[in-house]
């Protein structure tokens, strides 16, 4: 029984105590005046009676009523329900107010917040509140008794109020129980109180209801998670009784979690700074504090009034585990809103009746309770009974929960375990003994029919029916109330002038009927009902949430079986047979239920708690263990390593007398040991074991082990049910009694302690206590705070990359340490175990005491176990494999054993390209003096003996790094090395445990020397079969003449033969611009000044060079450069010597001393009218002296190619911006500037077509409708390079031409109209990024571009008069490209497996690298500079510093301009001149030294190919060379085994000694010096570098396409052949022969030659070679079987394309060494090509796709089509059925000496054939004419053999490209229909 109401109190308004607007509440008085013993007076009532604030008011307002809540410092509610009336302020208090007024009346002026009228007497109302203070939650009981007690005042009935208010304060009522009791106040008024069935429901009447009216359900929902996972929330509402509604219905759905937090359903003004408490809370506040509210930022905001919830950002409410989301979210949906089901039927039902407001609410809280039931199912398993008496402590297993349940991702439910609500349930609920109430009958006995219940709508809505009837009955025991009976005040009373004010109650009267009632309680017995205690049901166990699909690793009860098998064979020494599955075992103990078979199985091994094992199958026990506990977490959700915790510490195997070896030391490397979670929810296991041990009979005693595990049997009692009866009978024992099985239960949780501190202490110290690692490794057992890793998960990547430095040399204290950080571990767990458990303090005292022991006396074993492991003999491991080297490489470090890991290409590791998982494999890693090879088998067995190679030259590598691994078959932490290589290689490996780390370490310094040495000639290729050791450098007679003495005899010379001439210098006068373009005329003196004075540094003329210079002389002639030069008709270095003025361009020697530029070669082409000593001036006005010079001359247009070093700041740039015009009057300027304008205008005076000055030689394609259209204005801004999405977008916009995308002017007046109108583009660019049509230049064009940077071109003001034009355009640098480079590297070989591999992630990364972007504008330029050389105006590209993008665009151009650098030699000339004559860098940007290593690798050359790649892709015709041979040379320019890519310029390599002894000094032969050499050598013998498509078209210029769109990543950078390493070097790359079919070992029937190729194992291109190589091998194959030598590849294939072109040319002309003839525009020749043999013998015929137009105008087309319709229909086979136009019988004479024969013809016109059989039904062809190859048909005469009986007139000829074949008809008609049938066949092809 329970006291109704415990306080009456009456407040009223009484003025600020400081005089501020605002009043204050004063109790006036309270009843009764001294506080009750067991509950004191609550403070505070005052403020809460009037929330925001006590303030008077202008008129009356009627009276209001709400319930406040309290909570008082013991977490008790006090309900504190008020009623506020307002009374006329007396006199006395107006006086008191009247300055607080006046103020508050300039406030009101000044529009303050107390804006009320002045205050005239009468006017002023002051609110005072009746406030009734109950433990009880009787909202309308005291609503009834606090207005009966107002409507006695009001209306003045003869009542004493101190008699009410007495009855009111001694009322008394049961607590719960259902009964029903009647009160009444003493005023002629009735009540009845119901009270509810059991206390432990809430009650909630409407308010749950309300709550989701006013904010819906999805709203609602978030709000119950945010309670549940401990957010703030606040609710907001203008009404106070709606904001305790709501938070009482929040709380009601929280049941049967209890809220434990915060709760003030309303919270007054003055209190508003609670709100920044960190603490969780429910809280409710006025609409009128809203501004307050939104600034706070972790506070959920729910607005009852408008509807809404607000979560700001930084709050994330984890939503409910999915489907119950889904489910509940439905099930509320159907419970509120009925009619939805219905909304679509066509023809719905009468309308249903909805619920009433209370029955709906106890609906919506039926759907939670279920939703409780489905979460917690099954939670009384995973309590752990820690203690029974005196009192239950009870623990609850949180991993085991959540693992069970299958949500261990989730997060709402692991913050609900968590949580404080959580930790209340469990010591609440988990009582075994106590009464119990709906939820635990739900949660025991209604799972089942919730879970089948969950597909069936109706079902579920019936279950939650039934349910809220029994919630309502609850709250409404009694269905039939008796009527209330109460006075109520008049209508509209509160405006009536009240008599009085209310009136002070008289405290006597009202103390002394609370006494007498007190009195008389005492005296009665206590009416308690007893409350009915019973076993709380434990319900079915529990299941997952979700049933989750076996997947990948399913239970099947095959892999159980393997699990077992492996075991009983490990056990019974059939050791070969475990070996054979114990890979398939570590594979399906992936799955849970595997660990768990491999636990019970282990288990059944174990005798008296020790198996003594010998060392193979201690191996293979610790794999198995290592194996499972690898996938553990820290939480150990699925109780795999609480299973095998017993078992570590009972397999064991005997090292040496008295020294034994436990599994435990070889499975610590595993982070759940390091969890205090984990320990703790085993100890409480144990625990509980132990416990019930004690109570139980002895016969009942089962198997300790398997408690917490497999579900408890119907016939054994749980130790819940034993505790549930201990608990029953504890009362009736005696005191004695008591104490002892106190005492027991207490001595069981201390013995269990000491057993954990020593269980953990095997655990935990390492076996060799010399090695912190694994205590540094783990999360920090040292700082290790008791819930800092609960979550910590082990990525088995290896993400504990820190390198330890074991070799610190404090091995004493390092063991202290480690001691000292397990003895904190341990004592920090005991502390909290046995505080919890209540272990008494002087045994926890002995405890602590006993750890350190504990502790050191492992220490001391382990250092005698650690010895003794040491001298086992090793396992023996795989043979090395030795990998084969080239001749003169060297091995530098014998293997060391590693294992090789996958790197996220996902093919080495079975992934979706195909293939086994290759990877991991287990081999060795050497080092030799040019590679890093690893050769090994994978460590699956299953895999079979495939050998795995992976290798890169050791110049390759880019990145070293340490990283800490875990090896693939033993699972332990191993210190491992990741190599990433720059030829796509990557080499992850973790060494064996028997490499020391010096061993390593060893290695990294060695692979560091190698990679970078101090000096070049360290490198492979130069140190390879030369005498000298690495340290002296060779002297410098050995190798040739070196630049030493060939630059001190040149000066020698110098000085002899040239006395000082003295020449007048002209001064330079700008010819008028009539003479611009003309060439100086013959007699005049060259414009450039003639100085013959020899300057220091300029050379001599020929006469004066001594032999040995004239052997350089003579070496530089034969050098690329002049070979070429003198194909292009550039000049030979005779006529340069001798000066012949009629050529344009000369061969100059002024550089033959490298004096002008050492990064140029010696012979430089340079304008004929250029005198050799000016160079010398003009050079210094570029970049590294890099002058502009002629490169490349078109041998259509004439125009040249020059290349330049960027300009220097006072070069052409500042000439230009100095003047518009240079006259004659501004000779001070800059003179090598001068010189510098002098000669751009000698190279465009140079230029035959500018000879004629009045411009009318301009391309013919230009109409003018092009040159109108599309010229942008002057203004217009041009887009750069820079940006290729604006540049599209910009073009969308305004149709520019080419020029729009890559002219650059920052400015809108940068360009001046001429400038624009000049450049500007005509026509809009084709879709693709195609080109535009050819001649998409403007007539008047300048002589000269000027390719530059933009910002080195910035503000130029071009002169409209100058012959050249610069075209400013922006390009990356080669820093970009190095950064670029290394992400496309990370891009393809990721380096640890993705997460989750999709095509998408790669492409993403490929993206952002941005490599595709860089090679699209490579192209796009160089697309433009072919442009305008075909135009016929010469370009010079000038950037950067003249070496790096500048050769990729020059030599693009080239290669895209002419065809002859499309064969192989053209190739080699051009990379020979372009990229090592004129100085690329190939030591510096490839960092091939030490100095060279911070600059880091820059892949400008790389970059080059790969653009090559992608034109070859578009036109695979074109090209000679196959794409093998890029990749090829894309391997060794970065390898080092060749000298050609070495050091930085021809300069650098003579002085070396390297460019020309490769002429006379052989001293090497089988180590090929040169990569062209090699080259060379291998084409002789194989057709790897041929592309058999190569059928050119003369003098093609190619455009290929440049967007990102039509670029291709180059397979270079993706594939990989596991089976032999890179395929770049060939001698190593061929691997041993297959067998043939005869010889089979195994002696058996010839097997099929089928094998299986894997795509990242075998090389593609070997093993399925293109049908050509494969006719060719087979070619050669049958010429040995012959016994002829076989026939070179490539004479056979002349031989082939000769007869082809024979068999193509009718008369005589035809087109020159074709193979394909066809008349395709250029794009369409980047279609498909088919191979396939043709009709005549095995004729090779290669034809083209592509549509051929018969009615082609040009002359020669109709040829070629019709040659390519032959081999078109080549494919058909011939058949009976086919097309016969006309057939009959004629005479053939044979060939020479043969008979006439009469045979049977065939004309088929739709093959184009003239068929011939022995007679007409013969199908057998034996012979076909192609009349493609027809070239006459005409009269013939009779020959000799011809039959006798034909008239002569009856023979005619048919002539063919390769003979004449005679022919004879019966008779003349015949043989006239024959010639016309043949001839119309002819005329219609």
């Amino acid at each position: 029984m329970a006291r109704l109401a415990d306080y009456f109190v009456l407040v009223a308004f009484g003025p600020h105590p400081r005089g501020s607007g605002e009043g204050q509440g004063q109790i006036l008085q309270r009843f009764p005046e001294k506080d009750w013993e067991d509950n004191p007076f609550p403070q505070g009532i005052e403020l809460f009676c009037q929330p925001s604030g006590w303030q008077l008011c202008p008129e009356r307002n009627p009276p209001t009523f709400f319930v406040a809540v309290l909570t008082d410092i013991n977490s008790e509610r006090h309900y504190c329900a008020c009623l506020t009336f307002w009374e006329p302020v007396e006199p006395t208090q107006e006086e008191l107010c009247a300055r607080d007024a006046t103020e508050r009346d300039e406030e009101a002026d000044e529009g303050g917040p107390g804006a009320l009228p002045p205050p005239t007497p009468g006017q002023l109302f002051a609110p005072k509140t009746l406030v009734l203070v109950s433990r009880l939650d009787h909202v309308e009981v005291f609503r009834n008794s606090l207005g009966l007690i107002y409507t006695i005042h009001v209306e003045g009935l003869n009542v004493g109020l101190e008699n009410v208010v007495g009855n009111l304060l001694t009322c008394v009522i049961p607590l719960a129980g259902g009964s029903q009791r009647t009160i009444s106040l003493g005023a002629g008024d009735r009540q009845v109180i119901q009270t509810p069935l059991t206390d432990s429901l809430p009650i909630s009447r409407c308010s749950v209801a309300l709550l989701f009216r006013q904010l819906g359900i999805t709203n609602v929902l978030s709000l119950f998670c945010a309670a549940l996972t401990e957010h703030k929330v606040l609710f907001l509402s203008r009404s106070y009784q709606r904001l305790s509604d709501a938070c009482r219905g929040l709380l009601a759905l929280l049941f049967p979690l209890r809220y434990s937090f915060t709760y003030v359903p309303i919270l007054p003004a003055q209190l508003l700074e609670v709100l920044s408490t960190p603490t969780p809370f429910i809280i409710g506040v006025n609409a009128a504090f809203q501004a307050e509210a939104q600034e706070l930022l972790d506070v959920i905001v729910a607005d009852l009034d408008g509807g809404t919830v607000t979560v700001p950002e930084c709050v994330h409410i984890p939503p409910l585990p999915e489907p119950l989301q889904s489910q509940t979210h439905s099930i509320l949906s159907m419970v509120l809103d009925p009619e939805l089901e219905l909304a679509d039927l066509a023809f719905p039902p009468p309308t249903t009746s909805i619920s009433s407001l209370k029955m709906q609410d106890k609906e919506l809280r039926a759907v939670f309770l279920r939703l409780f039931a489905q979460l917690l199912q099954g939670y009384r398993w995973c309590l752990h009974m820690v203690r029974i008496h005196p009192e239950p402590v009870i623990r609850f297993h949180k991993a085991a929960f959540l693992g069970q349940r299958g949500l261990v991702e989730d997060d709402f439910l692991m913050k609900v375990l968590e949580g404080m609500a959580f930790a209340g349930f469990v010591s609440e609920r988990g009582v075994p003994y106590r009464p119990t109430d709906l939820f635990d009958e739900l949660v025991a006995h209604d799972v089942a029919r919730m879970r089948a219940d969950e597909n069936h709508p109706q079902r579920v809505l019936r279950h939650v029916k039934e349910l809220a009837e029994q919630l309502y009955k609850n709250e409404n025991p009694y269905p039939a109330v008796a009527m209330h009976k109460l006075q109520r005040p008049g209508e509209a009373s509160h405006l009536r002038r009240a008599p009085r004010p209310f009136p002070r109650l008289d405290e006597g009267t009202v103390q002394w009927i609370v006494d007498q009632a007190a009195a008389k309680m005492q005296g009665a017995p206590p009416a308690v009902k007893a409350e009915k205690r019973t076993t709380v049901p434990s319900g079915p166990p529990m299941t997952a949430i979700v049933e989750r699909s076996g997947g990948l690793h399913g239970t099947s009860a095959r892999r159980l079986e393997v699990v077992r098998n492996c075991i009983s064979y490990v056990f019974e020494g059939k050791m070969l047979e475990a070996k054979k599955l114990l890979p398939a075992v570590l594979r399906a103990l992936k799955g849970r239920a595997a660990r768990r078979c491999l636990a019970q199985e282990l288990r059944l091994h174990v005798q008296q708690n020790r198996a003594v094992l010998d060392h193979q199958q201690f191996d293979f026990v610790v794999r198995m263990m290592n194996c499972c506990l690898q996938d553990c977490t820290s939480l150990d959700e699925h109780g795999i390593a609480a299973a095998l915790l017993p078992l570590v510490t009972a397999f064991c195997r005997k090292l040496s007398p008295g020294v034994t070896q436990f599994a435990y030391s070889c499975v610590q490397e595993h982070v759940v040991w390091s969890t205090p979670q984990f320990w703790e929810a085993m100890f409480y296991g144990d625990v509980q074991t132990h416990i019930r041990a004690l109570y139980l009979e002895p016969a009942e005693d089962r198997d300790p082990f398997s408690v917490g595990e497999a579900p408890v049997q119907e016939d054994e009692r749980s130790a819940l049910d034993v505790a549930s009866e201990q608990r029953r009978l504890w009362p009736t024992l005696s005191r004695e009694k008591q104490q002892e099985l106190v005492q027991k239960e207490e001595s069981t949780v201390f013995s269990q302690a000491i057993h954990y501190a020593n269980r953990m202490s095997y655990l935990l110290l390492p076996l060799d206590s010399s090695k912190s690692r694994l205590l540094r490794e783990r999360a920090g057992l040292g700082e290790l705070e008791s819930a800092s890793n609960s979550l910590v998960t082990n990525s088995m990547a290896g993400s504990m990359a820190e390198s330890y430095d074991t070799e610190s040399g404090f091995e004493d204290a390092e063991t202290c340490d480690v001691a000292g950080a397990v003895v904190r571990f341990i004592n920090r767990f005991v502390d909290k175990v046995c505080t919890e458990s209540g272990v008494t303090s002087d045994h926890l005292k002995g405890l602590h005491v006993m750890v350190p022991d504990i502790v050191q006396m492992h220490i001391e074993t382990l250092e005698a176990v650690h010895r003794e492991s040491k001298r086992l003999p090793p396992i023996q491991k795989p043979k090395l494999l030795r990998p084969r080297l080239l001749p003169g490489e060297e091995c530098v470090l014998d293997g060391l054993r590693v294992y090789l890991l996958p790197d996220g290409r996902e093919e080495g590791a079975g992934g979706p390209g195909g293939g086994p998982a290759l990877l991991p494999a287990e081999g060795a890693v050497f080092l030799t003096t040019y590679r890093v090879i690893f050769t090994g088998m994978p460590t699956d067995p299953l895999v079979g003996e495939q050998v795995v190679v992976r290798s890169f030259p050791v110049a390759a590598l880019t990145k070293e790094k340490r990283i800490s691994v875990q090896t693939p078959v033993d699972q332990l932490l191993q210190d491992g090395l990741q190599l990433r290589s720059c030829t796509f290689q990557l080499l992850k490996m973790a060494f064996d445990e028997e490499v020391g780390s010096d061993s390593a370490e060893l290695f990294r310094k060695q692979l560091h020397k190698l990679r970078y040495p101090p000096d070049v000639r360290g490198t492979f290729a130069l140190s390879l079969g030369s005498a000298h050791t690495p340290g002296r450098p060779p002297r410098a007679k050995d190798k040739g003449p070196s630049f030493r003495t060939l630059s001190r005899n040149l000066v020698k010379n110098a000085k002899k033969t040239i006395g000082r001439q003295y020449v007048t210098r002209k001064k330079y006068n700008p010819p008028s611009w009539e003479h611009r373009g003309q060439p100086p005329p013959e007699d005049q003196e060259d414009e450039i000044s003639v100085s013959e004075e020899l300057e220091p540094s300029t050379l001599t003329p020929s006469s004066a060079l001594k032999p040995s210079d004239r052997m350089t002389m003579s070496s530089l002639v034969e050098r690329a450069c002049c070979r070429d030069y003198q194909r292009l008709g550039l000049g030979t270095l005779s006529s340069s010597l001798s000066r012949a003025k009629s050529e344009p361009f000369r061969i100059s020697p002024v550089n033959r001393m490298y004096a002008i530029c050492r990064s140029y070669p010696g012979l430089l082409i340079v304008p004929q009218s250029v005198q050799d000593n000016a160079l010398q001036r003009v050079s210094r006005c570029y970049r590294q002296n890099r002058f502009p010079v002629v490169c490349w001359r078109s041998g259509r247009s004439k125009a040249v190619l020059l290349r330049s070093g960027g300009l220097h700041g006072k070069g052409v740039v500042g000439l230009f911006k100095a003047q518009n015009a240079p006259s004659p009057g501004q000779s001070q300027a800059d003179s090598s500037s001068l010189e510098q304008e002098k000669y751009l205008q000698a190279v465009v005076s140079s230029m035959p077509r500018y000879a004629d000055a009045s411009g009318r030689n301009t391309l013919s394609g230009f109409s003018s409708a092009h040159m109108g259209s599309h010229v942008p204005s002057p203004r217009a801004r041009v887009t750069t390079l820079s940006n290729p999405m604006a540049a599209s977008a910009s073009r969308r916009t305004a149709p520019r031409g080419k020029w729009g995308s890559v002219r650059a002017s920052g400015r809108s007046g940068g360009l001046s109209t001429d400038v624009g109108s000049r450049l500007a583009g005509v026509g809009p660019p084709q879709a693709n990024g195609a080109p535009p049509e050819p001649g998409f230049l403007r007539p008047q064009r300048a002589a000269l571009y000027i390719i530059g940077d933009k910002a080195q071109l910035k503000g130029v003001r071009p002169d409209p008069l100058q012959q050249w034009e610069l075209v400013p355009i922006e390009v990356f640098e080669a820093r970009q490209v190095k950064a670029s480079f290394k992400k496309l590297l990370k891009a393809c070989v990721p380096g640890c497996p993705a997460t989750e591999p999709s095509p998408a992630s790669f492409l993403r990364s490929l993206e952002d690298s941005e490599w595709l972007i860089q090679i699209h504008k490579l192209l796009q330029v160089s697309v433009l500079v072919v442009e305008l050389l075909d135009s016929g105006s010469s370009v010079l590209v000038s950037l950067e510093d003249g070496w790096d993008i500048t050769t990729q665009v020059v030599s693009l151009v080239q290669l895209l301009s002419d065809p002859f650098y499309r064969t192989l030699e053209g190739f080699r000339l051009l990379v020979e001149k372009e990229w090592l004559s004129f100085g690329h860098r190939f030591s510096h940007r490839g960092a091939h030294t030490l100095a060279g290593q911070s600059s880091g690798f820059t892949p400008v050359f790389l970059q080059f190919l790969d653009c090559v790649h992608q034109i070859h892709l578009q036109f695979p015709m074109e090209f000679e060379f196959s794409p093998f041979y890029l990749k090829f040379l894309g391997y060794h320019h970065v390898s080092r085994r060749f000298r050609t890519f070495l050091l930085d310029s021809d300069y650098e390599r003579i002085e070396l000694g390297l460019l020309y002894e490769e002429k006379g000094d052989r001293r090497a032969p089988q180590a090929c010096r040169s990569v062209w050499e090699y080259v060379e050598r291998l084409s002789k013998r194989t057709p790897v570098f041929y592309n058999y498509m190569y059928a050119p078209e003369d003098a093609e210029v190619l455009r290929p396409y440049s967007n990102v769109s039509n670029l291709k990543v180059w397979d270079f950078y993706t594939e990989e052949t596991l089976a032999e390493g890179p395929p770049y070097d060939w001698e190593l790359a061929q691997g041993p022969p297959e067998p043939p079919e005869e010889e089979r070992p195994d002696g058996g029937a010839p097997q099929s030659r089928r094998r299986v190729v894997w795509p990242c194992y075998d090389s593609r291109p070997r093993a399925q070679p293109d049908a050509i190589s494969r006719l060719l091998e087979e070619m050669q194959r049958l010429e040995t079987e012959l016994g002829r030598p076989p026939e070179r590849w490539k004479d056979a294939w002349d031989r082939v394309k000769a007869a082809q072109r024979l068999e193509g040319r009718p008369d005589g002309r035809g087109t020159p060494s074709s193979l394909l003839v066809s008349s395709v525009p250029h794009h369409r020749r980047s279609l498909g090509v088919y191979l396939q043999e043709g009709p005549v013998g095995s004729t090779l015929s290669l034809s083209l796709d592509s549509d051929q137009s018969s009615g082609s105008t040009a002359s020669s087309s109709r040829q070629a089509a019709r040659r390519s319709t032959s081999t078109l229909y080549s494919q058909f086979q011939t058949a009976e059925s086919e097309n016969r136009s006309y057939e009959g019988t004629l005479y053939k004479k044979g060939a020479f000496m043969k008979p006439w024969k009469a045979r049977w013809f065939v004309l088929d016109k739709t093959k184009h054939q003239l068929r011939y059989y022995d007679h007409r039904a013969d199908t057998e062809c034996k012979g076909v004419i192609d009349l493609a190859e027809v070239e006459a048909v005409a009269p013939g005469t009779p020959a000799m053999g011809a039959p006798k009986t034909v008239d002569e007139k009856a023979f005619f000829d048919v002539k063919t490209t390769r003979r004449v074949y005679n022919f004879c008809a019966q008779d003349v008609p015949s043989a006239q229909q024959w010639v016309d049938q043949i001839q119309s066949c002819l005329s219609d092809a």
